[in-house]
């Protein structure tokens, strides 16, 4: 891909691409300005120079090199192809070189730098679009892959440097490549992981002068801390950074807490540098491994957890839109459901109607074959229309559309009547139904006419699925200060991956092809409508040992 081709692609590509883990360069339109090459070049050369002349500890090795996470946030951001990434490349020699000689070094330690600093600035890009998903720093697995990446890319250089030095000026290897190491590493971790976090959307601050001024107000303090601590005063106020950088963390995340550390390395390693701060009695090479420590080890980590925060946003975000789509779809299918119910409903009846007036003779001389074809047309017909009042309690159920009028209701009145409509049953004959009643004044705040809707369909698949036992039971108590009732038989019982199925509409748990009627929606009312009147339900039961359904109500 060419340098034109990379910055020519529509933002929707790019965005696409970075959601499928492509390294991407989202901001490009930074290199479409006449001045931004010149810029970048400038800005690393000055970065050179301040590296060298204020912070060198050893030798001609800097504490702090924020001219390599300049130079790779840019490159990142800018695009990638052949052409792009050899004219960035001389255009980062160009910017090392001008700042090597500003400083007076030689030709040929500058020449040497300059190497160096290419080689790991190129292997630390490299890596970056090899193993960060995106080139994004804010997830907790994209900033610890780039923090890897940053710990990795300068020890080549590291080495090479250190040698070198040995050989040229005969520094010792062992802190030349410390102090290198620890240096670019930071550069790269605090400069680069500030330069891919930031994204456009962030810019927005500039319109909201309350978060701006907030996010001024955090940098202010925390700068302030910064000043007091490895400033002249030396104040042992270290305590103060901590809370002040998770304060930055919360409220700005990924973006806002690599800009707040990127002040505190440069106060924290200038002031010590400079023979300020808490570890001012100590050598100068031991003060920048300090000062290096304290940033890389105390303050870096809270990088993580911004992109901890940064993350959960994001699958908050996907779960609002998720249930939003779920949410949409349920009141489409209850709008569904709700039509299919009453287009049903009117044609049912009228053929429950002929069916009855052909069963009684009304019309015309009929035979026992016909009167008894009528009467089993009558008996289908009324369970599709049974059928089509449950989906439209369900429809109406699922949109918050039925009503409840919870007031003290005799909870062993509304078995006795359940009781009454469950012997009338032809099912019933050859079974057992008893109402057990164990406690007294049973008084539930329910809506009398839902709570014998839920009894009813309970007791009604007690009857057509535990009819091998022979035995139902309606049973009410007390139980934790709440009204209980269960419907007890002596069924085949449920196994635990089928209860956990069991309140699902229209699941059926298998029994679709078998003789016994049904449509998989009872239950799934049932649950609804209780939990209407703020109450529960649920099911104890095992293979072979029957089952107890139960529902559990607030006390009148």
């Amino acid at each position: 891909m060419t340098m034109s081709r990379a910055l020519d692609r529509p933002e929707y590509v790019i965005e696409a691409d970075a959601a499928r883990g492509v390294a991407v360069a989202p901001n490009a339109s930074f290199f479409r300005q006449p001045l931004a090459p010149i810029l970048t070049a400038v800005g690393v050369a000055v970065l050179v120079v301040l590296a060298i002349s204020f912070a060198r500890t050893n030798g001609l090795v800097a504490a702090l090199w924020g001219a390599g996470g300049l130079a790779m946030a840019v490159w990142l951001r800018g695009g990638r192809g052949m052409g792009y990434d050899f004219g960035f490349g001389a255009l980062v020699v160009t910017g090392v070189l001008a700042g090597e000689f500003l400083v007076g070094n030689t030709p040929l330690l500058s020449a040497m730098f300059t190497a160096m600093n290419l080689m790991e600035i190129e292997v630390a890009v490299v890596l970056t679009r090899r193993f960060v998903p995106g080139l994004s720093v804010n997830s907790v697995e994209g900033l610890a892959r780039f923090m890897v990446v940053c710990a990795v890319a300068p020890l080549p250089s590291a080495i090479l440097s250190a040698l070198a030095l040995d050989v040229i000026v005969g520094a010792d290897v062992v802190d030349s490549f410390r102090i290198w190491w620890c240096g670019h590493a930071l550069g790269f971790a605090v400069i680069g992981a500030f330069g891919l976090a930031l994204q456009r959307r962030h810019l927005l601050i500039m319109r909201q002068p309350m978060r701006l001024a907030e996010g001024g107000a955090l940098l202010g303090l925390i700068g302030l801390a910064c000043y007091t601590i490895f400033s002249h005063m030396s104040l042992p106020y270290g305590f103060l950074l901590m809370p002040l950088l998770l304060m930055m963390a919360v409220r700005f995340r990924v973006s806002g807490i690599a800009a707040a550390l990127v002040l505190v390395t440069i106060m924290a390693i200038g002031g010590t540098m400079a023979g300020h701060g808490p570890y001012h009695s100590f050598g100068a090479e031991n003060r920048a491994l300090l000062a290096q420590l304290l940033v890389l080890l105390g303050y870096m980590p809270i990088l993580m957890v911004a992109a901890l925060l940064e993350e959960r946003d994001r699958l908050a975000e996907r779960a609002r839109a998720g249930r939003e789509r779920a949410e949409r779809a349920s009141a489409a299918k209850s709008r569904l459901l709700a039509n299919v119910a009453h287009e049903i409903k009117s044609p049912v009846g009228g053929i429950i109607g002929i069916g009855e007036l052909w069963a009684g003779g009304q019309l015309g001389e009929t035979s026992a074959s016909q009167v008894e074809m009528a009467q089993m047309l009558v008996k289908t017909a009324r369970q599709v229309e049974a059928l089509a009042h449950d989906l439209l309690d369900v429809a109406r159920a699922e949109s918050g559309a039925v009503k409840v009028d919870l007031r003290p209701t005799d909870v062993v009145g509304v078995l006795e009547d359940v009781h009454r409509a469950m012997m009338l049953k032809p099912e019933a004959a050859r079974m057992a139904i008893d109402v057990v009643v164990e406690g007294d004044a049973l008084i539930a705040q329910a809506d009398s006419q839902r709570l014998a809707q839920v009894i009813g369909n309970l007791a009604n698949n007690a009857i057509k699925y535990g009819a091998s036992g022979g035995v139902v039971r309606l049973c009410a108590l007390w139980a934790d200060g709440r009204v209980r009732i269960e419907v007890r038989d002596r069924g085949p019982g449920l196994s635990a991956e089928k209860q956990a199925q069991l309140f699902e509409p229209f699941n059926r748990l298998g029994l679709e092809r078998s003789a016994i009627e049904g449509h998989g929606i009872g239950l799934a009312l049932a649950k609804r409508l209780t939990e209407l009147q703020g109450g529960e339900i649920g099911v104890i039961s095992a293979p072979g040992q029957g089952a107890t359904f139960w529902v559990e109500l607030a006390a009148a």
